[in-house]
């Protein structure tokens, strides 16, 4: 039902929320892939070596390919300095391969919203299971480890990749905003997507479910998706 105040105004719940925390980077480790800090030191030749010959990964976002491991290291320098922005590098827990960034960015603690971007996952992590974990570590770290509200995706309206993405994962699509921004001399529209805390429970278990071991076969193929996966949890408690 519908609240309103005494003035017979239509008004939004009550909150009992007390504030989110501000992210810091940290390890993350899952079945089968690690999330460590971005560093120069330490990644810059890798982005040049696993991200920079893949032009495509590059084409939605805002630094370009770096030609070499000095430009590299000029673009993580830039996205680890920004005091809002946690950024990580993802790595295979098997083999310690690098195989992409990924961020927490613009968190607002006393709002409670926060957004996950700067994503580029190299060739070989790209559907995968270990790429849904990424999302699965972070998600789980700003709902249960920090108290955040919402969680934000937002994407260039035409990144239909991305946008599937959001979609497959449990993001609700929220709109497009138009002439949002200007990239690389090209207009943006960007399309807005998040998980409310109230939403949390429920892609926490499809996600948890869709990771479980006996969700894949011997050829590793899922046996249920994501969706679906939803689909049957939404019918029980939350």
């Amino acid at each position: 039902m519908p609240r309103r105040n005494d003035l017979g105004q239509l008004v939004g719940d009550p909150v009992g929320w007390s504030g989110a925390r501000p992210p810091r980077t940290r390890v993350f480790t899952g079945r089968s892939v690690r999330l460590c800090p971005l560093s120069v030191e330490e990644h810059a030749r890798q982005v040049v070596e696993q991200l920079s010959p893949h032009p495509q990964l590059w084409t939605y976002q805002g630094d370009d390919a770096p030609a070499d491991a000095e430009e590299a290291a000029l673009g993580i320098t830039v996205m680890t300095q920004r005091a809002d922005t946690c950024a990580f590098a993802i790595v295979d827990l098997a083999s310690g391969v690098f195989q992409g960034r990924v961020a927490l960015l613009r968190s607002q603690p006393d709002v409670g919203s926060i957004e996950v971007g700067g994503i580029i996952y190299a060739p070989s992590l790209q559907r995968t299971r270990a790429a849904t974990e990424v999302q699965y570590l972070l998600m789980r770290y700003a709902f249960d480890d920090l108290g955040y509200r919402r969680y934000e995706w937002k994407c260039d309206s035409l990144n239909q990749p991305s946008r599937v993405a959001a979609t497959r994962l449990g993001f609700v699509e929220e709109g497009t905003w138009r002439n949002a921004l200007v990239v690389k001399g090209r207009n943006r529209d960007t399309a807005w997507y998040s998980i409310a805390d109230h939403e949390w429970p429920l892609v926490r278990k499809a996600l948890e479910a869709w990771l479980a071991d006996d969700n894949f076969d011997g050829a590793g193929r899922q046996r249920r998706s994501l969706a679906e996966l939803r689909a049957r949890l939404g019918d029980g408690p939350a």
